[in-house]
């Protein structure tokens, strides 16, 4: 429904999101409003869109879905809002004596003879021009959003839009709408192309087909590529655009020139990723050759580090087989060095070695890994501080590319002061995030990537460590005996049969390892139920919400979105003490377990000790970190999110669309993590999700329990898959271009 009036009085505005509950006087009666405004003031008359509602604690509301601005023509509306404070200086006494000499003139005098405006009493000359002066700026951003809200454009975004062209916003969406989609964070291709239509510009115009040969690519980069084929990006520009695949070859020609492409043979790659991908290489190579570490040893050498190695195992009562003592030596004796592995193949013992023995040499470590969790474990097994990548190169609030990619404090000129950088979980690690962690690094130092290149690559675009290991170029050592202690563990055996191609023992009378054959998706859910609340806490010592269920898809019965929907009701149902928020789909509760689903870089997090004061502060939630639901304030429309390591964080409801509910993810998103106990419900789904990668890198994910529900068919069909989805990426050809010159 619509509704007209104005604006009395502003009860409650944040800031930073717009979020506004006010007095909204329509035909002589107030209604309370709340929604999103950010341009507004008191007095101004407006028409909004929305319905009334009944809040159980505030009563009967009308909640705005949209609203339009009414210029103010008549003089008693003028008044009304000159009255209302919005212009500075001017209150409702001075209000009303402008508008009685001027009357509906008032706005044409005050912008177009504002000097007129020193005949009333008790206005200078000066007072005249600053007050013209905040009534032009006003103005402008009056008509702007006005003339944004034709092409259906959000309030927030109209205001991004104003902000970054200001007054040069008309000739940018008249002439070349398709500008915003390179310039504002928020608008992408399709918004862009939807404003284009309206403004009549040609389904073949140069503009169009530009951009969307570059929003191909960064769709792409979502997937995991960092190029696509020449074939590939003109076929799919094709679909997006329903046009001839000839009209686009001219305008390849033009990026490529501007620069905003690079072609490789018939590789066609965004310029950024083509730089990222050759800048790794290069620094990388820079590493590996640097002075002060050997890379060829005299006999005599290698005879006496290999010598106080062995002295280390005694001292540590470790035994390394010869694999892994030629790992120690690799890592001690190069500037760049790879070590892989699956699980139970001694790894850690081998990154422990390592260790101690710089340790004794008295250099100076660091250890990191991508993600929370991962850094957690990492500390643990080593008995060393772990941190974050993000956090070990300092991230910081001011972001480069529109908000697009994060800045970090140490770089190039304020390199990580370390003899050694260790870095766990590498298949993690996509390309961006590797080339901001190479310009830290100083010449001289010792970089160890550690990670399994089995598992799924990372969530962002590349396969940093699956690349380095097919260039051959740096020393390196993959593991694959699994030692006596992990001959028990039929998580660790079935996962290298997975690997291997093998079908896995699931004859349930393993320890750690369980197969429930199940066909009916309703009888799945009710055994999940059961296990999550009933049996797995107390077998794995753990509780409910640490218990994680793991799918290889996002849609159908055993996807994401219904496994969610079920589990929300069983492990947190309805109560009348807990608040609700709905957001599009999804019903968030307060208690829930919900996941961060993009990196968010200017997020700000803090712990509090037991008495509330804050003892560590950052910034940055990342993609796949997972919390639960505090605190949620109505009135302020605002949640508080605790995540792991204790850190809470503020979210506005207008950016849940960064979040969903985490009682069930996508084996993607559990990458880097470990869990107590793992539940994968498998039955039927796409080919291309059902592979042996995918399945591999979900069974790992069980620390003490895995247990699978469903088809033996299933389960068998995608150890046989070892069709996992191709990236395009090409650092492996970057390194080899450069040794070759």
């Amino acid at each position: 429904m619509t509704i007209k009036g104005y604006i009395e009085h502003i009860i409650y505005r944040n800031s930073e999101n717009g979020y506004t509950v006010c007095n909204f006087v329509c035909e002589e009666e107030e209604i309370i409003c709340v929604g999103s405004f950010r341009s507004i003031d008191v007095g101004e008359t407006l028409s909004l869109t929305g319905d009334f509602v009944d809040h159980a604690t505030y009563g009967s509301q009308f909640k705005v879905e949209g609203y339009e601005l009414i210029p103010l023509e008549d003089a008693a509306s003028i008044a009304r809002y000159l009255g209302s404070g919005a212009i500075k200086g001017i209150g409702p006494a001075l209000a009303a004596r402008i508008v009685k000499k001027f009357g509906d003139e008032t706005f044409r005098i005050m912008e177009q003879e504002p000097e007129r405006l020193s005949e009333i009493r008790g206005i200078s000359d000066r007072i005249g021009r600053e007050i013209a002066l905040q009534m032009e700026e006003k103005r402008e951003l009056r008509n702007a959003m006005v003339f944004l809200q034709k092409y259906n454009i959000s309030n927030t975004l109209a205001i991004k839009i104003y902000e970054k062209y200001g007054m040069n916003l008309y000739q940018v969406i008249r002439n070349n709408p398709y500008q915003l989609a390179d310039d504002i964070q928020g608008v992408g291709f399709r918004i862009a192309d939807e404003i284009a239509s309206k403004i009549g510009i040609h389904t073949d115009s140069d503009y169009r087909i530009r951009s969307a040969l570059l929003y191909v690519l960064l769709q792409a980069t979502q997937e995991g590529h960092t190029y696509l084929p020449l074939p590939v990006l003109l076929t799919k520009t094709a679909e997006l655009l329903e046009l001839e695949e000839q009209l686009f070859l001219p305008q390849i020609d033009n990026l490529l020139m501007d620069r905003k492409l690079i072609r490789k043979e018939d590789a066609i790659y965004a310029a950024n990723y083509y730089y990222s991908e050759s800048n790794c290489a290069k620094m990388l190579l820079e590493l590996a050759s640097q002075d002060g570490i050997r890379t060829e040893l005299l006999p005599a050498e290698e005879q006496e580090i290999t010598k106080q190695i062995l002295f280390l195992e005694e001292e540590l009562s470790i035994h390394l087989d010869e694999l892994q003592r030629s790992a120690v030596l690799g890592a001690i004796c190069n500037g760049v060095f790879l070590l892989s592995g699956g699980p139970g193949t001694g790894k850690t013992t081998t990154i422990n070695l390592i260790i101690r023995y710089f340790e004794r040499e008295g250099k100076d470590m660091i250890l990191a890994a991508p993600t929370g969790r991962a850094s957690k474990r990492m500390t643990e097994a080593t008995g060393f501080e772990a941190k974050t990548i993000h956090r070990l190169l300092e991230l910081n609030s001011g972001l480069s590319d529109g908000q697009r990619t994060p800045v970090f404090e140490r770089n190039e000129e304020n390199p990580l002061e370390a003899d050694v950088v260790i870095i766990d979980e590498m298949s993690m690690v996509d390309i961006h995030l590797f080339q901001s962690l190479l310009r830290a690094v100083m010449p001289g130092t010792h970089l160890i990537l550690v990670g399994d290149v089995n598992q799924l690559p990372s969530v962002g675009p590349g396969q940093v460590l699956k690349d380095l290991l097919e260039s051959n170029i740096f020393p390196n050592v993959i593991l694959k005996k699994i030692f006596r202690q992990e001959e028990n563990s039929h998580i660790v055996l079935n996962a290298h049969r997975i690997h291997m191609g093998q079908e896995i023992e699931i004859h349930n009378k393993s320890s750690d390892f369980f197969f429930l054959e199940r066909s009916d998706p309703q009888v799945i859910y009710k055994h999940m139920i059961q296990l999550i609340l009933e049996k797995l806490p107390p077998y794995v010592k753990a509780n409910p919400y640490d218990i994680q269920v793991l799918t290889p898809m996002r849609k159908g019965n055993l996807g994401v979105e219904v496994l969610n929907k079920i589990l929300q009701e069983y492990l947190n149902p309805p109560s009348p003490k807990k608040k609700e928020h709905s957001y599009g789909d999804t019903l968030f509760r307060m208690g829930d377990k919900v996941m961060q689903i993009k990196n968010n870089y200017q997020l700000e997090w803090e712990v509090v000790s037991r008495y509330g004061i804050p003892i560590d502060k950052g910034l940055g939630i990342f993609n796949g970190d997972i919390g639960i639901i505090k605190e949620m304030n109505e009135f302020a429309q605002t949640l508080t999110i605790e995540f792991d390591e204790m850190k809470k964080v503020q979210y506005s409801f207008q950016q849940l669309e960064e979040l969903e509910l985490a009682y069930a993810i996508t084996i993607h998103k559990s990458q880097g993590s470990e869990y107590p106990a793992i539940i994968i419900p498998l039955l039927g789904g796409p080919r291309m999700l059902l592979n042996r990668n995918l399945l591999y890198t979900g069974v790992t994910r069980g620390r003490n329990c895995v247990t699978i529900l469903g088809s033996r068919e299933t389960l068998n069909t995608m150890i046989a898959n070892e069709n996992e989805q191709k990236r395009y990426t090409s650092l492996s050809k970057r390194l080899k271009e450069i040794v070759e010159l």
